[in-house]
């Protein structure tokens, strides 16, 4: 098992805030397969109807919001996990397809599966011989 830190964000980071909430940077992991690009965060704490997924031009922004989670008849002893929101911003190429971007949530992980444009896909180019 793995685990991370959250990191927060800086205040250069966030940009004008609106919220007093901390705002956290998601663990992201990108990859890549013949026809898609991948984008897989974690966002732990965050129910799916709290995600908000944008896209403005080439400018892809994830926002999760993290409620407030009370355990009625426990009084809180010991805390690791942080309360805050969590923010990431990902300038897209060319190469994806953005009007059939995808995205899933499943267990505090949002999945964005953005396909490759048919120019950007490998093909094979056949040699014609005389």
């Amino acid at each position: 098992m793995t685990t991370t830190a959250k990191r927060e964000v800086t205040p250069a980071e966030q940009g004008e805030v609106t919220r007093s909430a901390v705002v956290y940077r998601p663990d992201t992991d990108i990859y890549e397969t013949e026809d898609h690009v991948v984008v897989v965060a974690d966002m732990p704490g965050v129910p799916p109807a709290d995600v908000d997924v944008n896209l403005e031009r080439r400018v892809l922004t994830i926002r999760g919001h993290v409620r407030r989670q009370a355990h009625d008849g426990y009084r809180r002893v010991h805390a690791e996990y942080g309360e805050g929101n969590y923010e990431r911003v990902f300038t897209l190429s060319e190469e994806i397809d953005r009007d059939r971007i995808e995205a899933s949530h499943k267990n505090g992980v949002l999945t964005l599966k953005m396909p490759k444009a048919e120019s950007a896909k490998t093909r094979k180019i056949t040699v014609k011989a005389p």
